[in-house]
């Protein structure tokens, strides 16, 4: 029972490690439309909260979203730095509200999460393949019994050609996969940057502007 086990785990390695790839995949995938989304939001946001502001950027419908919510928070950290823009700070103090009531782009708890595990367990690959070799040989040498060493090598030999597929199909995955976060990777850490500086500019739009109201009074 133990070698039929093992015999079956080595048959059906290749094809694991296939399916694992292919869902390792679709869940770069779905990270990349998360992160999309995220930074829709955070633009949309920020376009509502700097618009009509007298010295905004302007910037062109291709330029990527990242850059879109850098410009922004540019623009508004201008008006705090400025002491002549009391119409714009007052502008910006009413509008606080829109990035208050939208924050759901600020829990990057889950994307961080889920993006970690996908890229950590690209490493696995190799290994898995590795671990489908090593079974085949297993069950090549509990299939052989006491039949003798010279019918064990020849199981062996046959059998080697499907053991090394396991480990063919786990380097290529990892190529695969390795590739595919090398051109997301970037996208998703300005998200994590952009989060960082977003939260940042929040406080300090709240924590200046409440300062100089409380001036005035």
């Amino acid at each position: 029972m133990y070698a039929n086990l093992i015999e079956h785990l080595s048959k059906i390695s290749t094809f694991v490690i296939l399916v694992a790839c292919l869902i390792h995949l679709i869940l770069f995938t779905i990270l990349y439309f998360w992160s999309r989304r995220d930074l829709k939001q955070m633009t949309s946001s920020l376009d509502q909260f700097t618009r009509n502001l007298k010295h905004r950027s302007v910037l062109d419908s291709t330029t990527h979203l990242s850059d879109q919510v850098d410009a922004f928070l540019a623009d508004v950290n201008d008006v705090l730095e400025e002491t002549d823009r009391v119409q714009d700070k007052a502008l910006l103090k009413d509008r606080v509200s829109i990035l208050d009531e939208r924050r759901n782009y600020f829990h990057s708890m889950g994307f961080e999460t889920t993006y970690t595990i996908a890229r950590t367990m690209i490493e696995a690959y190799p290994l898995a393949g590795v671990l489908g070799t090593i079974l085949a040989i297993g069950a090549a040498l509990q299939g052989s019994g006491t039949a003798g060493a010279t019918v064990g090598v020849n199981v062996i030999v046959s059998r080697f050609g499907d053991a090394i597929w396991s480990t063919f199909a786990g380097l290529i995955a990892a190529i695969i996969l390795m590739f595919v976060n090398s051109m997301v990777e970037t996208t998703f850490t300005r998200l994590s940057e952009n989060r960082l500086h977003m939260r940042d500019t929040v406080a300090k739009v709240k924590r200046e502007l409440s300062f100089h109201a409380g001036e005035k009074k």
